[in-house]
């Protein structure tokens, strides 16, 4: 009676509802479709099953006991591992408030009751084809080794990343798993308006928008790619190493390791007050360094500084 228009793998289905005949007709339709069912009677079996088993697509109660479905909801999309999973509402109440309120806490559709299953299996595929594609997209970028996330600008809260990209977070910010860093949030939000306006023009940019952050001789950057969604946007992370060319320029010089890094800073552009914040040391001592720099180079300025070390040590680059 029921047929999936896509057999090419096994969905999973988590239906949360508390009335048994609700659960029994829907679960048997979805299983006559061949989709693979799991059920939760209450919100904190939803919140765990769902956790656990991550299913494709939820259709989620509103009204339960305990736990509602909008604070099952809310706590769905609050995590990193389940945040992408479409939710299905299904309610009694077709009231505008109640629809809103759906929708404000993740929901990407809603059905009324008394439950038409038809309906139901047409919604869920619809909806299951969007979370297909970006699944897939997900799984082409984990195989390739790319730190990729995708960030809603609003509120700068992370509703998918790769392993590699939740890993350099967790090294390079203190921040909870869930939310982008703050420095982060701070441009996206200033780079994805000017982006999407030239895009919506249909004027290309020459080089996409790049924000960074260095850290102990290393550089973690961060592409804005293109939206996800509605206030979505794809990152692309990418991590370098100074460490290389802060040894050559040690090495071709005859510097200390200290010295090695602040021409390396110099040749970055970086003023003295910058190079202290990146070495945590202060401006003053800095200035002291830059001078034993200049006596080894035997150069006056920063500038002479900067563009012999370009020309001695050719795999020095600047970014």
């Amino acid at each position: 009676m029921f047929e999936r228009l896509d057999r090419s793998r096994t969905d999973v289905v988590l239906i949360v509802d508390d009335v048994p005949d609700n659960l029994s007709l829907l679960h048997d339709a979805l299983d006559e479709a061949g989709y693979t069912v799991l059920v939760a009677t209450h919100g904190e079996a939803a919140l765990q099953r769902a956790s656990q088993a991550v299913p494709d697509i939820i259709l989620l109660d509103a009204i339960m006991p305990g736990i509602d479905g909008f604070e099952v909801a809310r706590r769905l999309k609050a995590q990193p591992e389940t945040s992408h999973i479409p939710i299905i509402f299904m309610t009694g109440l077709s009231e505008t408030e109640h629809v809103v309120a759906a929708f404000a806490a993740g929901s990407v559709d809603y059905v009324v009751k008394p439950i038409r299953p038809r309906e139901v299996m047409a919604r869920i595929e619809a909806h299951m084809q969007g979370a297909r594609q970006a699944r897939q997209a997900r799984n082409a970028l984990d195989a390739f080794g790319h730190a990729s996330l995708a960030v809603r600008v609003s509120d700068g809260r992370v509703l998918w990343q790769t392993p590699l990209a939740r890993k350099l977070l967790q090294h390079y910010f203190d921040t909870p798993e869930a939310v982008a860093p703050l420095e982060l949030a701070a441009w996206l939000s200033q780079a994805a308006p000017r982006l999407s306006k030239d895009l919506a023009e249909g004027l290309a940019p020459a080089s996409a928008p790049v924000w960074a952050v260095n850290q102990a001789g290393r550089r973690l950057s961060f592409t804005l790619h293109q939206p996800t969604g509605e206030d979505e946007w794809l990152l692309v992370m990418q991590e370098s190493s100074d460490q290389a060319a802060m040894d050559a320029l040690s090495q071709e010089f005859k510097l200390t390791a200290r010295e090695g890094e602040v021409l390396y800073w110099v040749v970055k552009g970086k003023t003295n007050r910058d190079i202290g914040d990146i070495l945590g040391s202060s401006p003053a001592t800095v200035k002291k360094q830059l001078e034993h720099v200049f006596a080894k180079l035997g150069v006056e300025t920063r500038t002479a500084a900067a563009g012999l070390a370009m020309s001695r040590v050719g795999q020095l680059k600047v970014r």
